[in-house]
């Protein structure tokens, strides 16, 4: 790992993002699974960002120098506004790596209807149920597309 890689560890269900800073510590989104309302971009050391997790790097095909990518990490330290859907970890640290705010993790659920499910009762027929999770999907997908493009949203 080198300053400027976006590296990310696997949780229970999910994947956390940040920018190696190349000296042992890491920019992230801090704060605890589900208790996000407070958290803020910050630089903490590497091992409390694993959590005894194995940290692994994210290639890009393209990609920012490593310098720019920590120049846009370190340039938004102790910004709030996390949000799982618009700005999550992943949204932050492919952002500081390509420019591009996206989260193959937001994408992925979206498009699988993730959590979504969980939502609709037994007693509703399948059909209906494969009605409401595709309407909510769209819907969902929709907004997310559109929240994208919002540049209050990236900052």
């Amino acid at each position: 790992m080198a300053k400027g890689d976006h590296i990310y560890v696997n949780r229970l269900g999910y994947t956390h993002h940040g920018i190696d800073c190349g000296d042992g510590t890491v920019i992230h989104f801090t704060g605890e699974p589900l208790k996000k309302y407070n958290s803020s971009v910050a630089r903490t050391p590497l091992a409390e960002f694993a959590s005894e997790s194995r940290v692994k790097i994210r290639r890009y095909k393209t990609r920012d120098t490593p310098q720019t990518a920590f120049d846009r990490a370190e340039s938004r330290v102790g910004i709030r506004g996390y949000n799982l859907v618009f700005n999550n970890c992943e949204h932050f640290a492919t952002w500081c790596c390509t420019g591009n705010f996206k989260s193959r993790q937001v994408r992925n659920a979206v498009r699988v209807g993730g959590g979504i499910a969980g939502g609709i009762p037994a007693a509703v027929p399948a059909a209906s149920a494969a009605i409401l999770l595709g309407a909510a999907s769209f819907g969902v997908y929709g907004t997310y597309r559109a929240a994208r493009k919002l540049p209050g949203l990236r900052r």
